[in-house]
């Protein structure tokens, strides 16, 4: 990939940051479900991180040509399953689940599976170590929100199993 291919994919991976934060703070507003709500908001605030460092990233590579020298090439990492975990110790009761947010974590999973794509395609069109870094660890914060979404669609689905699988539940034969 030349540099011109890969200065399109980072145009890409912008159009798509902004698309999924959109996307995500929709459906924080319209589901009712607490953990869907903490969820979407967090990945909504991830991906608007993720767009502004791809955006400084993206006008400095424009203007030099290159990969840049001063990008500050750090993304903040989040861990959404402790979200999942943490909202769901504050919620009394399983709450109200929808069609709709089935099928939002569903799709969502879909836009991060694209990213993680993405990203590692860039890296491995990257000769600069940095450059590379910075798109593998993209490509890992992205993998890391598939994961979790794959875990909500599990609680979404069916939330006794869920809570079984990650409470590690023991019987005592005593």
């Amino acid at each position: 990939m030349n540099d011109r291919e890969r200065l399109d994919a980072l145009e890409t991976a912008l159009g798509n940051e902004m698309k999924e934060r959109e996307f995500y703070l929709r459906n924080a507003d319209r589901t009712q479900n607490p953990l869907g709500k903490a969820m979407f908001r967090r990945i909504a605030e991830d991906e608007l991180e993720h767009y502004r460092r791809l955006k400084e990233l993206h006008e400095k590579w424009a203007a030099e040509g290159k990969w840049p020298e001063t990008v500050p090439l750090v993304v903040n990492t989040t861990n959404i399953r402790d979200v999942l975990v943490n909202t769901l110790k504050t919620v009394e009761q399983s709450a109200p689940t929808d069609a709709g947010d089935l099928e939002a974590v569903k799709i969502a999973a879909d836009f991060e599976d694209k990213g993680v794509r993405l990203y590692r395609q860039l890296a491995a069109a990257s000769e600069d170590k940095r450059e590379r870094d910075f798109f593998e660890l993209l490509a890992m914060i992205e993998y890391e929100h598939f994961l979790s979404l794959r875990d909500a669609e599990e609680y979404f689905e069916n939330p006794a199993a869920w809570f079984t699988r990650v409470e590690h539940p023991m019987m005592d034969g005593g």
